[in-house]
């Protein structure tokens, strides 16, 4: 097992990478609670809500909440059911909420935590590739249909569990969703990580060797901005290098039809291609669009209104007064935010999304 402990503003906290890790979960947290509340989703419930369950003492009252699977339950509604279920199961502020799922989960649990009674503990027990980025850093957030993770907070977990064999049961487009995320952080870290990750073949079995070095490093990029920039003010922008158009898709799309990694993917090539124009250099974008189209990635879109996106874009979070901003790179491992005018995005739309065949 491997820890890797993150400090941040109001608490500090570990993440755990191993195996078995989910059949002893209590050995994990740093204080003994009376009652536990389980979120996961209709994927997750059947494979391993049991196996976190039997990890308690008969001591403990834990009771579970499941949400359908997919990113659009990640909504006011089901938000308010689970803050309905914290009450009817006696959740108090010495209890615990368990995020037990991928990235729509931890989120969506995490926001239930973040805001019940003001404020109670959870933890993370990601079950996805993906969620080894959106477990760590403490963001929690519902969706708007207006666009994605508008409702949300800054509210760290008190632990990451992370038990690779969960990750054995993921579906082939949830392994391509979680590794856009490795790569982002290669492409935002250093040219080696990038190297190293270009190179493997995601569409075979990944052993867990390879699986928990490729996520160590990837946590390890995440946590080392994080501490820097908890709340976003700066630097921690970097982590969304290719979320300014990949949520806009999502949003624009619907949510579900496309993965979250599937659409941060196509934004980083176009952040990529931005990016060369913007500061007149060559950046490995043939590499990238060859890593994805080699691990069947979906690269071809529907039929989409450039304004509907550029609108999407400008509600991004990272958007200043209805200008859209944007994560490029000057280089490898040297993002940068730049403020983009509508003009020059709305032809480098047209042209990219011409070319993404």
């Amino acid at each position: 097992m491997d820890t890797l402990t993150i400090q941040t503003s109001t608490n500090k906290y570990n993440v755990f990478v191993g195996t078995k890790l989910r059949f002893k979960t209590p050995s994990f947290l740093n204080r003994n609670y009376k009652n536990v509340l389980i979120i996961t989703d209709t994927s997750v419930e059947a494979l391993y809500l049991d196996d976190i369950i039997s990890s308690f003492t008969p001591e403990t009252n834990v009771s579970s909440a499941v949400v359908p699977a997919g990113e659009s339950s990640k909504n006011a509604s089901n938000y308010f059911d689970l803050i309905s279920k914290a009450i009817e199961h006696g959740l108090d502020r010495h209890s615990l909420i368990i995020a037990l799922g991928g990235g729509m989960v931890g989120d969506l649990a995490g926001f239930v935590a973040a805001t019940y009674m003001r404020g109670i503990d959870f933890i993370q027990i990601p079950t996805t590739i993906l969620a080894h980025d959106s477990s760590v850093g403490g963001k929690v957030a519902i969706n708007h249909p207006e666009g994605k993770n508008l409702i949300g907070n800054f509210y760290p977990p008190q632990a990451v569990i992370y038990d690779v064999e969960t990750l054995h049961s993921l579906s082939d487009e949830e392994i391509r969703s979680g590794y856009a995320e490795v790569i982002k952080h290669g492409l935002i870290s250093e040219q080696q990580f990038f190297d190293q990750i270009k190179t493997t073949n995601i569409a075979e079995k990944i052993n867990d060797e390879v699986l928990i070095e490729h996520l160590l490093k990837g946590i390890a990029v995440k946590a080392n901005i994080v501490e820097r920039d908890e709340r976003e003010s700066n630097i921690r922008m970097f982590l969304n290098l290719g979320h300014t158009l990949g949520h806009a898709l999502e949003s624009e799309i619907g949510y579900g039809k496309i993965t979250h990694g599937e659409a941060v993917a196509i934004g980083m090539l176009f952040a990529l291609k931005v990016s060369e124009k913007v500061y007149r250099v060559s950046l490995p974008y043939n590499e990238l669009y060859t890593w994805l189209q080699n691990n069947n990635y979906p690269l071809q879109l529907p039929n989409l209104s450039i304004d509907a996106l550029i609108n999407r874009m400008k509600k991004d979070k990272k958007s200043r007064d209805l200008t859209v901003q944007m994560v490029l790179l000057k280089a490898v491992g040297q993002p940068k935010v730049e403020e983009l005018e509508d003009r020059f995005l709305v032809e480098e739309l047209k042209e990219f999304l011409r070319e993404l065949v």
